[in-house]
C-alpha cells in the first residue's frame, strides 16, 4: 500500500482494519516503508494483544555463483526494531512448525531426517527436535564452520553440529534409488 499523503502525520492517520489482530512478516520482495509503517501502527494499536509473528530469521538467501540476497530475517528485524518487541518465529529453528506437523501426522522423530543448508536454522531445529540431521554444503554454511562448532565446549555451538554432511543434495540420489 502507498503512504497516504506527503507527511508522517498523514501516514499516521490512514485507516486501520479493526479486525486485524496480528502482523505476519514473511518473505516479501515488495517490502516497503509504507508496509513497515502499517505494521507498526497495528502493533501499537493492539499492544501486546496484537501478535507479531515472523516466518523465519534467515538473514541471507544464497544464490548460485556465491551471491546472495537479503532474507526474511532482515524484514523481521526491521519490524521488531520499529515495534521494540520480538517476533514469535513459527519457522526454523523454532520447533513450532515441527510440532504442528507431528500433531497432524504419525511422525517418529527417531526415523526422521532433517536436511538443510544452514546450521542456525535447519540443523538447530533438527537437533532440538531429536531428528537425525544432514547438512548440505550448497548454502551459506562451510565445513570449517561445522568443525569450529564441533570443537567448541559451548553447548549452544554444539547444538549446531549436524550428524552428517554432503557436498550437495545430489549426493543422496544414489541412496534414494535403492
Amino acid at each position: 500500500a502507498a503512504l497516504p499523503g506527503p507527511s508522517p502525520a498523514d501516514w499516521a492517520q490512514a485507516p486501520l482494519d479493526p479486525a486485524v489482530r496480528a502482523v505476519l512478516v514473511g518473505f516479501d520482495e515488495h517490502f516497503s516503508y509504507a508496509k513497515l509503517c502499517q505494521a507498526l501502527r497495528y502493533l501499537l494499536r493492539g499492544g501486546p494483544d496484537c501478535l507479531l509473528v515472523g516466518t523465519n530469521r534467515d538473514h541471507r538467501l544464497p544464490l548460485e555463483g556465491g551471491t546472495a540476497i537479503p532474507g526474511t530475517g532482515c524484514l523481521v528485524k526491521a519490524v521488531e526494531t520499529a515495534a521494540q518487541r520480538e517476533a514469535f518465529i513459527i519457522g526454523k529453528p523454532n520447533r513450532y512448525m515441527f510440532d504442528c506437523v507431528v500433531s497432524e501426522f504419525n511422525i517418529d522423530p527417531a526415523r526422521t531426517i532433517m536436511v538443510g543448508d544452514r546450521l542456525d536454522t535447519d540443523i538447530l531445529m533438527g537437533n532440538s527436535c531429536g531428528l537425525t540431521t544432514l547438512l548440505t554444503l550448497t548454502g551459506v554454511t562451510t565445513l570449517d564452520e561445522v568443525k569450529g562448532h564441533q570443537e567448541s565446549d559451548c553447548p549452544a555451538r554444539q547444538s549446531l553440529v549436524p550428524d552428517y554432511y554432503v557436498d550437495s543434495i545430489a549426493d543422496l540420489l544414489p541412496a534414494l534409488g535403492d
